[in-house]
């Protein structure tokens, strides 16, 4: 049985494509953006949350952890994750959830049996099922199943990506795909590298080898304050939206500051945490001039 490790299978989806969705989630991607607001979607593997702000210093943690990754020196409790082996005994006995696994193995058929859970509203409202996470193309043979799966099932599929894989393993997966939610974060080839860890020729390779074949796509763009809200991103936005024969709208996603927090409660650092929400007319503004260079619809995720 083909298995794969996700962070969660979120229902009642709305933004993830059309209608009402299930969306499952994927762990482990490729990239490492700056503005990440799923930071425990970045490693494959499953990882510990600790919110300090909800510990009572109870012990608990410390008793079951035969590693010794938790410490109440002095009476204040560290939780030394080089220890930690991710068993998730600590979790377990945590009375105030303190302490959280992100990330958990599953099979095809379980993952699907929880997305049939809500067929019902799926048929109703033209929705289906999401892959995203992280990146679903980082565990292709878990995805490919789990397409084809859906599929057999009747579902409307979509998958978000960061476009950064084997193009091969996207011609594979091209056909179970109804829509893909392809993301477009930076123009400059440079920037794109030093805020996401990598290049983004593949990605657009990828973008325009997938309108080829005829899939339908929709362009997500994160708009982040002082990384990509030039005029000369937003104009781009929408040159390569003209070039796409397929292309269903272009998404405008806003910054919001989420990943800050998650990032805090993983031991990582998070570099634009001194960046706001940005106000709603100035997201009404990149809206209004990626529109007022292509014809196809532009709104906000």
């Amino acid at each position: 049985m083909i298995s794969g490790t996700i962070f969660n299978i979120q229902k009642f989806c709305v933004n993830d494509g059309p209608g009402i969705r299930t969306t499952v989630f994927f762990k482990g991607c490729p990239l490492n953006c700056a503005w990440c607001h799923n930071p425990e979607s970045k490693k494959a593997i499953p990882e510990v949350f600790y919110n300090a702000s909800k510990c009572i210093k109870c012990g608990k943690c410390m008793a079951k952890c035969d590693e010794k990754a938790h410490d109440f020196e002095g009476g204040n409790h560290s939780y030394i994750r080089e220890k930690c082996v991710v068993c998730g005994k600590c979790c377990d006995f945590c009375p105030t959830e303190a302490l959280e696994v992100a990330g958990y193995e599953t099979t095809v058929e379980d993952a699907l049996k929880e997305v049939l859970k809500d067929k019902a509203f799926y048929e109703n409202s033209g929705g289906g099922m999401t892959l995203s996470g992280g990146e679903p193309m980082m565990q292709f043979e878990f995805a490919l199943s789990l397409m084809k799966r859906a599929k057999e099932e009747g579902l409307h599929t979509c998958m978000e990506t960061c476009g950064f894989a084997d193009s091969e393993k996207y011609r594979e997966i091209a056909p179970y795909v109804d829509i893909f939610l392809f993301d477009y974060k930076i123009t400059d080839r440079e920037d794109h590298k030093k805020y996401t860890g990598v290049y983004n020729d593949k990605i657009l390779e990828n973008l325009f080898m997938l309108d080829g074949l005829g899939n339908n796509t929709v362009l997500r763009c994160p708009i982040i304050p002082t990384v990509n809200d030039t005029d000369e991103h937003l104009n781009a936005i929408a040159e390569t939206a003209n070039k796409l024969k397929n292309i269903l709208e272009v998404n405008i996603e806003p910054y919001h500051p989420l990943g800050s927090g998650k990032s805090e409660m993983l031991g990582k650092d998070y570099i634009l945490k001194d960046l706001t929400f940005p106000e709603d007319s100035t997201v009404k503004e990149w809206i209004a001039k990626v529109q007022a260079n292509t014809r196809v619809t532009v709104k906000k995720a």
